[in-house]
Parts: C-alpha cells; structure tokens; sequence
C-alpha cells in the first residue's frame, strides 16, 4: 500500500492545477487499505457547489486515478460525505442525498475510465454523520469523497514504521475558511441529472 500511494501521489502530480489542489488531496494506509480523499475547501474544490457533478478539477483527478487504479486486481469502495450545514428547509433533498449522489457520480466516471466494472463493491453516502473535523462540523474539508482500494486479503493488517499512528497523514491538511467566509452549499435543492445506467 505504500509503494501504491507513491505511484498515485506520482500520477496525480502531473494532473494539471495539482499545485492549487494538492493540499486537499490526502492518502492514508489504514487497517482497511489506502484511503485517497478528496477535500472541498470553501471555494468548491471538486463538485459544483450543491451538487454531484464534478468540476474539471475533480474530473481531471478521478479520471488520473481511475487509469492507475484499473490496473489493480483489488476491490474499492467509494464514499461520500458532507459537512453538518443543511439544506434549506422545505428541501426534500438533504446531505444524504447529496453524499450518495457524490459517491455514485465518482464511481460512475472512474468506472467509464479505467475501473472494472465488478472493482467496486460499496457506494456509499454518509452525509454528515463522519465527519473529518467533528469540532468544526461547518469545515468544507468535512465535504469529501473517499476512494478506498482494499487489501487483497481482507485479514491483512498494514505494518506502519514505528511511531506511526494508523490514520495519520504527512499531507498536510487544508487550512479552515475564515470565520464567515464560506459560501452557502445549500440554497435550494440542486437540479441533478438522472444517472445513467
């Protein structure tokens, strides 16, 4: 898992803007395998704000690690998540929503671009119930997609070097927004497309 997270940090610094998104970008070996996540910042890093279609930063991303990941015989899952801010009330769509919707929007365009198509085993949304941050629960680095590729042999556990702590990260995490500054991500319910099958 080590040797495959450099490969990706590898490939994705050739993706272009990767200067500008490289502090929200964050790969982590944990007990369950590499977690690769995609952190929103206050200005909408990836996804257009509201809603589950990735911009051409997102898409520039995905597709980089769709290309290295299909070449892997091991499983993935993907998972979306939110931050605690809801929608306007009278919505009839919440974080729920929108978190699954993220997940399947990314798993739908890494499959289209490299990943087989029996790799992912779990679409998952979250909304705001994992949060990154859970005393800043408004931080935009709490909205963010999750690709995690599996062990081969789900019984293996990482062997992290000594003084290590499962879950930690040497990137360095993005700064939070300033107090005020974050735009609204939850007007009224975002018009989204049907997915296609």
């Amino acid at each position: 898992m080590q040797e495959l997270k450099k490969q990706l940090q590898k490939a994705i610094s050739q993706v272009p803007n990767f200067d500008k998104l490289k502090n929200h970008i964050e790969m982590t070996v944990t007990p369950e395998g590499l977690r690769i996540e995609l952190l929103e910042a206050a200005n909408d890093t990836f996804f257009q704000s509201g809603s589950a279609k990735l911009n051409a930063d997102g898409t520039d991303i995905m597709v980089t690690l769709a290309q290295q990941l299909g070449k892997l015989p091991n499983k993935l899952s993907v998972e979306g998540h939110t931050d605690a801010k809801p929608y306007a009330a009278g919505s009839n769509y919440s974080n729920w929503e929108l978190s699954a919707d993220r997940a399947n929007s990314a798993r739908r365009l890494i499959q289209q671009n490299g990943v087989g198509q029996d790799q992912v085993t779990e679409v998952r949304g979250f909304a705001d119930q994992r949060l990154r941050k859970p005393n800043a629960p408004l931080d935009p680095s709490n909205r963010r997609i999750s690709l995690i590729v599996h062990y081969l042999d789900t019984g293996q556990k990482p062997v992290l070097p000594a003084g290590t702590v499962a879950g930690t990260s040497g990137a360095s995490s993005p700064s939070p927004a300033p107090e005020g500054a974050a735009p609204s991500d939850r007007g009224s319910a975002p018009k989204i497309p049907s997915p296609s099958p």
